[in-house]
């Protein structure tokens, strides 16, 4: 028996909805036949790397991409009505890169979520709540006509203070190749403990006797805001 086939694609209204096609990209005979009617247009659960060809629909208002293969670098073309869009559960790790885009592309978008991206440090899997109200101020600030981000309805306080503080909030993550170079070193250290019986001494010889000790300082590229950071708390007066 042979499977199934998809029903044909057919506006329904001035709603167009491509569910579950395993579409890789969007056909440019969708954008033909109903790109200036389709005001909703659905594309969840497709195969979508890009989306490219989103340009043909002319009179979108909400557009749903949920559940695809959309990642950083994401194009969007310029959709100057659409004020709905989610991208949940996609390959988005670069926040601000995506809201630099949006800034541009769509000057009316009210409704964003993003749910489900690693961009997103999503309040419903149990992460930092800290994490993902500091992530609220900095995608407020940057879009501030904003009504409804993820799973919440954005207040007016939350607005003011993103105004106030969502500058500040911007969070840079680390790369996968500077991760791997983090281990990497730390599987050094390791290794040369053991080979010295686990006698260790982080500071060459003639600085390492009592009252000896230097400070250095310098700027860390990376800040962790999570509750259980521990400060400055183990930095002596002697090492001022």
């Amino acid at each position: 028996m042979s499977e199934e086939q998809p029903s044909p694609v057919a506006l329904e209204g001035d709603v167009l909805s491509c569910v579950g096609r395993d579409w890789t990209s969007l056909p440019a005979e969708a954008g033909a036949r109903f790109g200036p009617k389709t005001r909703r247009l659905d594309l969840s659960y497709n195969s979508l790397k890009s989306l490219a060809g989103i340009e043909a629909f002319t009179s979108l208002r909400e557009l749903v991409v949920d559940n695809n293969e959309l990642g950083d670098g994401l194009a969007f073309p310029a959709q100057k009505e659409l004020d709905t869009l989610t991208l949940n559960n996609n390959r988005i790790t670069n926040v601000d890169q995506l809201l630099e885009t949006l800034v541009k592309s769509c000057p009316k978008l009210t409704y964003l979520s993003l749910l489900g991206n690693l961009a997103c440090p999503n309040e419903l899997v149990a992460k930092d709540e800290e994490d993902y109200q500091r992530y609220r101020y900095y995608v407020l600030y940057k879009l501030p006509n904003l009504k409804f981000l993820d799973s919440r309805t954005v207040t007016a306080a939350e607005r003011a203070e993103a105004k106030r503080v969502g500058a500040f909030m911007r969070v840079v993550r680390p790369s996968d190749e500077e991760i791997a170079a983090s281990q990497q070193s730390k599987q050094v250290v390791e290794q040369d403990s053991d080979n010295n019986g686990g006698d260790y001494q982080p500071l060459p010889d003639d600085l390492a006797q009592e009252g000896q000790s230097r400070s250095t300082f310098g700027v860390c590229k990376y800040v962790y805001y999570g509750r259980h950071s521990e400060g400055n708390r183990f930095i002596r007066n002697n090492d001022l």
